[in-house]
């Protein structure tokens, strides 16, 4: 029993039965929590009762849910990096507990070979021993090094060089020490392998270039990959040591060529020693590129080029596809020098070579068009309408414009020329007389019409797009008008005019085929190692001129004069009559400087950099062109001696080629006689435009002089 008394504010209880047992069963009954708390006063032996402080107990239970907190996050942690080490990197790290036992050695994929249009191997692959050393755990010393430089017979400089080019890549990339070693310094290593069991022979293939240096502008080569290459290449499919593109097709073609790489499981002891051999992967060899290139022809080019020691570029292309058969830039890269990586004193000698080997002419190298453009000029009259075929231009010798004279090439003259032998004799001045009805501006117009003055999207490195120029384009160049004067000399194909050899070869295309501006292309297929065919040539067209058949068809028949008439500047070019084919071109001489010390002497006394380029640009046969050739012979003067019988050579071969696959096939030919006399009528009807063209009423017809019973 419990009796309350009250004293002031506080509350005194008085328990009367502390000193009373406890029934059975009370100690374990539970006490229902008071909001009071029971404290002693001072000098008072009652307890008082006071009113309990929420806010520390508050405190507590905040303190008992903290470290509940903790200790789950703790627990979640180890939890889930468990799951992250054991199920998310499982694989990771049982490959990384089987390293300790097992050596996985990358094997080298086949690189895809390349063929020619007709299947010719021109690079395909071999085997090679490279040396390597596995630096894993593995550490360099002096007998150690010594050994090694005696196996292999290698300066010790040599040796650590390579050694230290590879300290900043992973350890476990093998270093490689010595390439395509000869079968005797095989057989050393491997009977010094209880010695060195860390150096391993690595086959790997290797390229081998069939017909040498032979289209090595186009084909390119391969070498090391270096730490930029490195840093920007995939590293699931490159490491350090691996053979690359590093120029041309071997470069552009890198994803097609270089397959997957295999490996090759090795169980090893813990010195290191192979135990056993376990499941790997082959590698898969890279595609195939068939090309459109004809390696006989590119020879004949190559060769004709070299003959000579001659600079420039040859390019044969399919008039009606943009298919090219001969991409020949000259002189030709020696390729060996740049595998492995060029010496200084190579790479000096090549820049300092005269003949410049190191530009692709093909593409890198920009000349004035010369009197090639003047196919231009006079396909814009025709077509804007200041010149008729007959027009008549009187050529004394010289054109007096302004205060300046501009000299004709013939001294005395021409005469009254039209047209058609204004093309045929190349007459400067019937060109500055329609260059100046025009204005440069229509000049423009038409000559990007034909290809000139952007790149062509070929399939090479670092292509120029050559310029043609504008009123606006030389405001926005040099920020001053364009003076009439330089259209007289933009007209003939000089001036500010620059065009690449292959831009050539493709408006000379566009007049053959009756004005289609084909794309050029080098690669007609690609085949994977299952013998499918990944993808494959088709002939893309980039523009068209409409409506313009009958002034092409005028181009051309000056062009086809220009080679067979007896004034013709491109005779040079004709082919074996024997054939029965008919040729057009057209000649240039591109001025490279005109300096006054010089015009007096013999061609042959003027400094090789001063002296003219020469330019021959034209299409087989007149009816129905299948092959367009252009030939650029850097300071050769003369397009009719230097670069003319170049083509024709090139058009030899290509047609006595062609006649022999087609007596092989067809074994009944027709006679020279019979030939002759479908080409007659072929000439006249002119190609596909023979419906359109049967009206002209211009009463001109394709003709060729012949004199002897030879084409002149």
């Amino acid at each position: 029993m419990k009796k309350w008394i009250w004293t002031g504010e506080n509350v005194t209880v008085r328990n009367h039965l502390h000193n009373t047992p406890k029934r059975p069963g009370q100690e374990n009954r539970k006490r229902t929590a008071s909001p009071l708390d029971v404290e002693l006063t001072a000098g008072d032996r009652h307890p008082r009762l006071t009113r309990r402080d929420e806010s520390d107990l508050n405190g507590y239970k905040k303190k008992a849910l903290s470290s509940l907190i903790i200790v789950v996050v703790f627990f979640t942690a180890i939890i889930t990096r468990l799951w992250y080490l054991q199920v998310e990197r499982g694989e990771y790290y049982s490959r990384k507990a089987d390293s300790n036992r097992v050596r996985s050695i990358e094997i080298a994929a086949p690189r895809g070979n390349i063929y020619d249009c007709k299947g010719r191997e021109i690079v395909t692959n071999r085997p090679s021993f490279n040396v390597v050393w596995i630096r894993e755990s593995n550490k360099i010393n002096d007998d150690w090094l010594r050994h090694l430089t005696r196996l292999l017979r290698q300066d010790t400089t040599a040796l650590l060089d390579k050694i230290r080019k590879m300290a900043g890549t992973p350890g476990h990339i093998p270093v490689r020490l010595a390439e395509d070693i000869d079968w005797e310094t095989v057989a050393r290593i491997e009977n010094n392998r209880m010695h060195l069991p860390e150096i391993k022979i690595q086959v790997v293939p290797l390229r081998v270039y069939h017909y040498g240096n032979l289209a090595s502008h186009l084909i390119g080569y391969m070498g090391e990959i270096n730490k930029d290459e490195l840093d920007k290449a995939d590293k699931t499919l490159y490491r350090g040591g691996d053979l690359i593109g590093k120029m041309g097709l071997e470069r552009l073609r890198e994803h097609d060529l270089r397959g997957e790489k295999g490996h090759d499981n090795m169980e090893v002891n813990a010195l290191g020693f192979e135990q056993q051999t376990l499941k790997g992967d082959e590698p898969m060899p890279g595609n195939d590129l068939h090309l459109t290139i004809d390696v006989e022809l590119q020879k004949t080019a190559e060769e004709e080029m070299a003959a000579n020691n001659r600079a420039g570029a040859v390019v044969m292309m399919e008039a009606n596809t943009g298919r090219l058969l001969v991409l020949a830039s000259a002189p030709e890269l020696h390729l060996e020098e740049f595998v492995g990586g060029i010496s200084q004193k190579a790479w000096k000698a090549m820049l300092d070579n005269p003949l410049h080997p190191l530009i692709n002419k093909v593409v890198q190298g920009q000349y004035p068009p010369a009197s090639t453009y003047k196919t231009i000029t006079a396909f814009a009259g025709l077509a804007e309408g200041v010149i008729t075929p007959d027009t008549p231009v009187f050529c004394p010798g010289s054109m007096r414009f302004g205060n300046r004279t501009y000299r004709c090439w013939k001294r005395g003259g021409h005469g009254s020329v039209s047209l058609r032998r204004a093309l045929a004799e190349s007459c400067d001045v019937y060109f500055y007389t329609v260059g100046l009805k025009l204005g440069v501006d229509r000049l423009a117009k038409y000559a990007r019409m034909f290809g000139l003055g952007d790149k062509t999207g070929i399939e090479m490195e670092h292509e120029k797009p050559g310029i043609v120029p504008s009123s606006d384009w030389k405001r926005k160049r040099y920020n001053v008008k364009w003076h009439e004067g330089e259209t007289l000399s933009v007209s003939i194909g000089q001036g500010y005019n620059l065009t690449t050899p292959l831009q050539v070869a493709q408006m000379t295309a566009v007049i053959a085929n009756g004005g289609t501006l084909y794309k050029p292309a080098v690669v007609e297929k690609v085949i994977n190692a299952d013998g499918q065919v990944v993808n494959s040539f088709q002939p893309e067209v980039i523009a068209r001129i409409p409506g313009q058949g009958r002034n092409l068809k005028r181009v051309r028949e000056g062009m086809i004069d220009a080679v067979n008439s007896r004034r013709g500047t491109g005779r040079e070019a004709q082919v074996d009559p024997q054939h029965g084919i008919i040729v057009g071109g057209k000649t240039g001489t591109a001025q490279v400087v005109r300096l006054a010390q010089y015009m007096h002497l013999r061609e042959e006394d003027i400094p090789y950099k001063y002296r003219d380029h020469a330019w021959f640009t034209c299409f087989a046969p007149a009816v129905n062109p299948e092959v367009v050739v252009t030939v650029l012979v850097e300071h050769g003067l003369h397009g009719s001696s230097a670069a003319a019988p170049v083509a024709g050579k090139l058009l030899n071969r290509y047609f006595n080629d062609k006649f022999t696959e087609q007596h092989e096939k067809k074994p009944a030919q027709p006679t020279r006689s019979e030939n002759r006399v479908a080409l007659s009528h072929d000439m006249i009807a002119d190609q596909e435009f023979m419906a359109s063209e049967d009206s002209d009423n211009t009463g001109n017809h394709l003709h060729v002089e012949t004199h002897g019973g030879q084409q002149q």
